[in-house]
């Protein structure tokens, strides 16, 4: 059973659709501690950093998704859900979840580009990951103001050009991975992600 983490900040609707064609048992999860039966949860998140923070804090979401990583169970951020690994966001003042080192910066100013990044963009594979095909080159879709910055550049899986920069893409390290990217929005690209990461915590 997938646990999706619904703490009042993610668009559940199209994860749970994208899961559904991919034939994956899901729950939402409303309270930390339904959390036990789940084989792996699963991070949405749709918003802005620390409203988000505040609700996971307060619902006591943070500690237990801190335990829940801290014991190598699969976890998987998309969107701002990514972000909140982090352990801090220039977006806001609260303290990040610190599962990764690395803090969550605006994007650049791109004169071609706009703010926030809407739309297609091809990924850059840049450390094996579970999420990725070591020879494919998907194209995903984002929506987002605000990319990480990761401290340690071994845990940046991909990355996908915004301008004349490369933003982080997705993020992992061990049982935990993150996309930036939404892969339920993805069409057959975000599919086979998704697949591969259910492939990957049997």
């Amino acid at each position: 059973m997938i646990g999706v983490v619904d703490y009042g900040m993610g668009n559940l609707h199209s994860v749970e659709k994208a899961l559904q064609r991919l034939q994956a048992s899901a729950i939402r999860l409303s309270e930390p501690s339904q959390a036990k039966d789940c084989r792996a949860l699963l991070l949405p998140g749709v918003g802005a950093f620390d409203p988000a923070m505040q609700k996971l804090n307060s619902s006591g979401w943070s500690q237990q998704l801190k335990q829940w990583s801290a014991a190598q169970r699969p976890l998987l951020g998309i969107c701002l859900g990514l972000q909140l690994l982090f352990e801090s966001s220039a977006e806001g003042q609260e303290q990040g979840l610190a599962l990764l080192p690395g803090r969550v910066e605006p994007l650049p100013p791109q004169a071609q580009e706009r703010c926030p990044h809407m739309g297609w963009a091809p990924l850059t594979a840049q450390h094996p990951s579970p999420l990725l095909a070591a020879d494919e080159q998907p194209w995903m879709y984002f929506v987002h103001s605000f990319a990480a910055i990761a401290t340690d550049p071994d845990t940046v899986t991909a990355t996908a050009p915004y301008g004349d920069h490369a933003v982080v893409a997705a993020v992992g390290r061990g049982a935990l991975q993150a996309t930036q990217f939404h892969p339920e929005k993805s069409g057959r690209c975000g599919l086979a992600l998704l697949q591969r990461w259910l492939s990957s915590i049997q």
